[in-house]
Parts: structure tokens; C-alpha cells; sequence
């Protein structure tokens, strides 16, 4: 018991204080001991998922860029085709058939082979406009080019020159036989109609064999010849040129 006077309260007193003063710091730095190995755990498992995610991102990422890629590269192709491509029949326009021309010209000159060229006209093109209606003159030039390529060969080129004027390269066709294969597509034309009509077509054509150190506007003009010489023959003929 300690009275109230009695001189050693002070030390009693102090002494309890520092012992709870003591256990303080000691029930704290039990506390970060027991929480310590929970956090070191939680932060290894968070490394772990993020060591996890991060190349699964980057794969994504990547995959995401080559799909961009593939999209844009479509895109410009078919951006390249629309630039050489007829819009209406499919066929190639001027830009396209002078670049495959290009192509064929040299290659028919290394190989000292035979490129035959045939101009194709629709006969009577102007009074089935008039007649019909530009629209199903649209579909007699589109039927025209669908026709054509189901007869052609994989090495064959077809152009549209204008209107209802077409150019045919034949790669190592001689003359004759050039000209046997567009009597051929004339037969084949004929067994058909235009789609939602009645109307059957018929075409003149002039056919020639490029002459060595010909140019393509020199082959033209004789082509263009046989193909007047056609028309005024009766139409749905083929001359030689």
C-alpha cells in the first residue's frame, strides 16, 4: 500500500509508466512483424500477375498493329485496283492495259513470241442507247466484258479504250489463231442476251500481230483500220490487219 505522503510513490509511479511505455513499441513492432509477411506476399503476387499481363499485353498490342497493318495494305490495294480498273465493266482502263501492255511487249521481245492485238467495237451501240435506254446500254457493255473473260485465257488482257470500244491482248498467239478466237467470242456473244432483255450482241473486230519495233499507237491505228474495214463489210465480222 502507498500512502499518500509516503516518498517512494514517485519511483512506483515512474516505474509503471516506463513499463507501459515499453510495451508499446513492443505490441507495434509485433504488429509490422505479423503484417510484414502478408504485405511481401501480396506485393510477390502482384509482381507475378503483372510479369504475366505485360507480355500478354504486348502480344495484343501487336496483333492489334498487324491487323492495322493487313487493313491498310487491303485498302491500297484495292485503292491500286479502283486506279486501273474500269469503273463500270471491270475491264482495264487506258492507265491499266499501258501498264500490262508494258509488261507483255517486253516479255513477248525476250522471247521472241507473237502478241496479237484485237480492237473490238460494238455494232449499232448508239441506236440500242437510243432505244433502250442508256441504262441497259450499261448492261450490254458489262455483259460484253462478262462474256469475254468466261472465254479468255488466265494470260489474256482486256481493256476498255472508251465507250463501247475494246482492246484484246493475246500473248503468243499468232495471227490466225487470233483471229479464230474472236470469231469464236463473236459465236459465243451471240448465243446469249443481255441480262432482263432480249437484245443479242454483236461486235467488229480488226486483228493484227505487233511488228517488231511497232509502237502500241502504230498497232493501234492498224487494228482501228481492219476494224472500219469490218463495219463496212456488214459488222459482226473479223479482219485481219
Amino acid at each position: 500500500m502507498i500512502f499518500k505522503h509516503d516518498p517512494l510513490a514517485p519511483v512506483y509511479s515512474s516505474r509503471a509508466a516506463s513499463r507501459r511505455l515499453h510495451r508499446r513499441p513492443a505490441l507495434a513492432a509485433g504488429a509490422v512483424m505479423a503484417q510484414a509477411p502478408v504485405d511481401c506476399l501480396t506485393q510477390h503476387a502482384r509482381s507475378r500477375r503483372q510479369a504475366v499481363l505485360e507480355p500478354q499485353a504486348a502480344l495484343l498490342a501487336l496483333l492489334a498493329a498487324e491487323t492495322r497493318i493487313a487493313d491498310l495494305e487491303r485498302a491500297l490495294d484495292e485503292a491500286r485496283a479502283a486506279a486501273l480498273t474500269d469503273t463500270l465493266t471491270g475491264a482495264l482502263n487506258r492507265r491499266g492495259f499501258d501498264q500490262a501492255y508494258q509488261r507483255e511487249v517486253a516479255r513477248a521481245r525476250r522471247n521472241h513470241s507473237h502478241l496479237a492485238l484485237a480492237l473490238i467495237d460494238l455494232d449499232d451501240f448508239k441506236r440500242l442507247n437510243d432505244t433502250f435506254g442508256h441504262q441497259v446500254g450499261d448492261q450490254a457493255l458489262v455483259h460484253l466484258v462478262t462474256v469475254l473473260r468466261t472465254a479468255l485465257r488466265p494470260s489474256d488482257i482486256l481493256g476498255r479504250f472508251g465507250g463501247e470500244e475494246f482492246v484484246l491482248l493475246l500473248p503468243d498467239t499468232a495471227l490466225h489463231e487470233a483471229a479464230a478466237a474472236i470469231s469464236r467470242f463473236q459465236r459465243q456473244l451471240a448465243t446469249c442476251t443481255v441480262p432482263d432483255s432480249d437484245v443479242v450482241l454483236t461486235f467488229s473486230a480488226g486483228v493484227v500481230v505487233q511488228a517488231a519495233g511497232e509502237s502500241l499507237e502504230q498497232s493501234m491505228r492498224r487494228a482501228d483500220t481492219a476494224t472500219y474495214a469490218a463495219k463496212r463489210a456488214g459488222k459482226n465480222r473479223v479482219v485481219r490487219g
